[in-house]
């Protein structure tokens, strides 16, 4: 089992910065990627950024540029540096892990992420 936690969400304005954490715990040895989702009121979860514990790194096109997906392997955490923040990033952002590919067996429990015009 692995256990994920997020921090680091709030209210920003517009071209603002934040920063997510998310940290992992238990059996770390089970899991190589890790991931960034997001849900917006009345959207479907879609993914924002992933990375694999080779270092490879996808993100989802309307945030190429902005948001930059990193891990700390001795900290067992992910981050998400998101600059330049639009209205339209406003949701709550899921960390996930999984052995492979988009195979998320585990998830964070979310933190809102509000950006104010």
């Amino acid at each position: 089992q692995v256990h994920l936690v997020e921090s680091g969400g709030g209210l920003v304005q517009a071209g603002g910065s934040l920063r997510l954490s998310c940290a992992a715990s238990g059996s770390i040895f089970s899991i190589n990627t890790m991931g960034w989702y997001r849900q917006a009121p009345g959207k479907q979860r879609e993914l924002v950024a992933r990375i694999n514990f080779g270092g490879s790194t996808n993100y989802a096109d309307s945030v190429k540029g902005r948001f930059t997906i990193s891990r700390d392997s001795a900290k067992n955490t992910v981050y998400l540096q998101m600059n330049s923040l639009k209205p339209e990033d406003t949701a709550v952002y899921y960390c996930a892990a999984g052995p492979r590919g988009l195979d998320y067996t585990y998830w964070g429990q979310g933190t809102q992420v509000t950006v104010s015009s």
